[in-house]
């Protein structure tokens, strides 16, 4: 048999895991171990994060056989590691897209971003998954300046005038400093069709859910090379050779996303995006006080600047993380900025204990959209959520079960045929270090 890569590091002691290990979620029934003997099955599928589950999911719904293989842990990458923010937006604003794309593509893609939502909300409910704690409290994006309001505003009216979509409403300064307890914002936008959620147990709850119907997850197997292997009938077909053990497929959906370079089986999906480290901080439990004051109503919240950061409360505690491109995995780079940023905003936090502390990776896409789409006549590969991940990856994995089984749903701008490497990919980590500089420079001068 091949042998196994370098291992990887250890998932962090996040807040997430904390919690999850109060309620015995981290246990041996979720996921059936490394694989130990050949398998046969419709659709292979690698990487058993949300991507890959919702996959198996759809699959098993109706009536696939599959199974799904992961080097890790069930949610051991950015499903597992994220500020747990359910959100129907991308990156591009709805106006930036119809300007560029046309308003019938924007319509769609507003479509989309809201089937996300939902997709979460729909998983939630039938897998019996509580222990997420999903609220669809909505989102906050607070703006730093008054041109940042300005552009959030206009963003949300025409959102409002040409979409139909009335689920965005604006704030005064008053009503924002008042909901957050912060001074440090001039206004918002609320967008209402939005929400928080426990990451590491809605991922352990769709991986118990979709174990309990028959489909094996097998962690701890890394899936060294995938070989086209000729099929029943003269069709082509996929083997997937791990340490322990082979499975044959007749398509294979590869959900590894930023965390693609970990064998070389997945190394062509890492060429797609850019991996773009997130670090978050969690406080101890706030005084009773504090509890009352910061983040009354327990949406997501978010600010204006390019670097941005996002903040909201869970466990009694104050979240806070940001974009860090200057560390690496499992450094503490980028956590004392974390903090002073928090403080900075909420003063009221400055002799309050920072308890957790972790991070993981982005994928970040050329184009700052999702990409979901086939390889090749067998292989269909999903990337790139750009920070939106908890909704998108859900919806996307349903729908690349449909393009593995030969549907054509309609995906608009996510739709990609085939791989597109980001330009000059060797020079991403410089690249994208100047470019945060810079950006970090803007908003120091409050452009």
């Amino acid at each position: 048999m091949l042998a196994p890569p370098v291992s990887t590091s250890p998932q962090p002691e996040s807040l997430w895991r904390h919690l999850a290990g109060q309620t015995a979620s981290l246990d041996a029934t979720v996921g059936a171990g490394p694989l130990t003997r050949d398998l046969q099955v419709e659709v292979a599928v690698i990487g058993a994060g949300y991507s890959g589950l919702c996959a198996a999911h759809a699959l098993q719904q109706r009536g696939v056989s599959c199974a799904v293989l992961d080097a890790n842990p069930v949610g051991w990458g950015a499903s597992g590691r994220n500020g747990g923010v359910v959100s129907s937006k991308f990156r591009p604003s709805f106006s930036a897209i119809a300007s560029a794309h046309g308003i019938d593509v924007a319509r769609r893609m507003h479509r989309l971003a809201h089937e996300g939502v939902r997709t979460v909300e729909a998983l939630v409910d039938e897998c019996g998954i509580a222990r997420a704690q999903f609220e669809r409290t909505g989102s906050l994006r607070c703006a730093h300046t008054a041109r940042a309001l300005a552009s959030i505003v206009a963003e949300a009216e025409w959102v409002r005038a040409q979409l139909g979509d009335r689920s965005m409403t604006v704030l005064s300064r008053d009503e924002v400093s008042a909901e957050t307890g912060s001074t440090g914002f001039v206004g918002g936008v609320l967008s209402a069709d939005a929400g928080t959620i426990l990451p590491l147990e809605y991922v352990l709850g769709i991986a118990r859910a979709v174990a309990s119907r028959g489909v094996p997850i097998h962690t701890s197997t890394p899936v060294l090379a995938i070989d086209r292997t000729p099929g029943v009938g003269g069709a082509s077909g996929v083997t997937l050779r791990t340490p322990g053990a082979n499975v044959r497929a007749r398509q294979v959906i590869v959900a590894t996303n930023a965390y693609s370079d970990l064998t070389p089986a997945t190394d062509a999906m890492r060429r797609e995006l850019v991996p773009f480290r997130s670090a978050m901080i969690a406080t101890e439990r706030l005084p009773a006080a504090l509890d009352a004051k910061l983040m009354t109503q327990r949406r997501s919240y978010t600010e204006t600047r390019r670097m941005m950061k996002w903040f909201r409360r869970a466990d009694g505690r104050m979240l806070f993380g940001g974009r860090d491109a200057f560390g690496k995995e499992g450094q503490d780079t980028g956590f004392e900025a974390l903090r002073r940023a928090m403080v900075g905003l909420f003063p009221d936090l400055a002799d309050i204990r920072v308890e957790f502390r972790w991070s993981g990776y982005v994928g970040m896409t050329f184009n700052a959209l999702p990409h979901v789409g086939r390889a090749n006549d067998a292989t269909v590969f999903c990337v790139g959520y750009n920070g939106a991940g908890v909704a998108m990856a859900s919806l996307i994995g349903k729908h690349a079960a449909a393009l593995a089984l030969g549907d054509t749903p309609d995906l608009a701008l996510l739709a990609q045929d085939g791989l597109r490497p980001v330009p000059f990919h060797s020079l991403r980590a410089p690249g994208v270090r100047i470019v945060a500089a810079w950006y970090q420079f803007l908003d120091a001068m409050g452009a």
